[in-house]
Formats: structure tokens, sequence, C-alpha cells
């Protein structure tokens, strides 16, 4: 039933179910219940992740300009439309989610690596509120867009550490003034490259019309 939902409401229905299964790990013995998985080597260095970056936007890349992405793109815009055009909906919908699901587990490994220890409540509700503040504040459909919203809410985030009760009313002032301001976000759905490129013509353009004039 969730697959049927669009837009805002499959976000906010993730979010949910994201706290049902972290909810139900605290509750199993098996895997450290409300203790956590601890003693975990750590492996994890800037190198690793690093890597890890390398390899994650080369496999996004290809797969956005892939017959698959260029369908979860169709999908994202109008699941109507994609629909009518034969696209099976439901198919790109659950790829998507499972490729998601396959990269949000390596940052996960990674991270329990570095830390030593794999703790629920490290990945509580608010941190998923940061993960999707940083995509909206880069851009929905850019990957230099997220890049950058990353970079900037992680420092952003270190810079109040010493401040958390006012933390998250400066996310919230932020996400509104997005909205007012950049309702698409800092990218939109373009890339930095091709920014780069329409700014360099801009500049051609305004250098022929001086020589010409």
């Amino acid at each position: 039933p969730t697959l049927r939902l669009d837009g805002d409401y499959l976000a906010i229905a993730t979010l949910g179910m994201g706290e049902i299964i972290r909810i139900t790990i605290l509750n199993i013995p098996a895997v450290g219940g409300a203790s956590g998985l601890t003693g975990i080597p750590r492996l994890t260095d800037f190198t690793w992740v690093f890597v890890a970056m390398i390899i994650t936007l080369f496999f996004i890349k290809n797969m956005v300009n892939s017959t698959f992405g260029r369908s979860c793109i169709s999908v994202r815009e109008n699941a109507i439309a994609a629909t009518a055009m034969g696209i099976n909906t439901t198919y790109a919908k659950v790829l998507a989610f499972a490729v998601g699901a396959l990269f949000a587990g390596v940052a996960g490994g990674l991270f329990s690596h570095y830390f030593s220890i794999a703790h629920p409540s490290s990945f509580t509700f608010l941190n998923s509120f940061n993960y999707l503040t940083m995509v909206v504040l880069g851009g929905l459909g850019s990957m230099s867009g997220a890049i950058v919203g990353a970079t900037l809410l992680t420092f952003i985030t270190a810079a109040l550490a010493d401040y958390p009760e006012i933390r998250m009313i400066i996310y919230a002032l932020c996400l509104i003034l997005l909205m007012i301001f950049r309702p698409q976000g800092v990218f939109g759905n373009q890339e930095f490259s091709l920014l780069l490129q329409r700014l360099m013509k801009r500049r051609k353009g305004g250098k022929g019309n001086g020589q010409a004039s």
C-alpha cells in the first residue's frame, strides 16, 4: 500500500517505517537490543569513506543515465504519465528503494566500524530528517545539490554542536527561507557541470558582444 503514495506522503511513510524498524530492533536481544552491538573493530578511516563516496557517485550517475534511471525520473515527475507510457511504476519504486537501502547499509557499516558500536539511538527520526533536509536543501534530482546540501548541513551542525536547543530552530528557519526564495533547492534539478558550462557560455557571449560593439 505504501507504494501507492507519491511525493511528501511517501517520504512520511518511509520515515514512519524507519521508526518502526528501529523500535523493533530495540526489543531483539539477538542484535544487541537496547544496548546495541559493541566491540566492533575500528576499520573505517577517511580513505574508506572517500572511496565509498566515489564508487557511490559513479554508480548513481550511471544509474540515472540508464533506462531504469529515466524510468525513475519519469515516475518522480508524473506517475500517471509514466504509467501511460508503459512504465511499471511499482517495479521502479521497489528497485529504487532497494538501491537506496543498499547504500544506506554500506554507510551504516562504515559508521559502525568507525565508532565501534551500532546503537539504535544513532538512527533516530532526527537523523532521517537531517538526511532529508540535505537533499531538499541541495535540490531534488541533483547529485551536485545533494553533495552541497550535505556539506552545508554538516558544517551548520558542527557549528551548532554547543547549542543543541536552537539547532532545530535554525534548521526550520533555513527550510522556511529556502521554500520562500528557492523552493527547488540550491541546484534544483541541475548539476554543477551543467551550470558551469552555462556560465562559461554567458561569459563568452558577453565578450563576443563587447568585441562586436
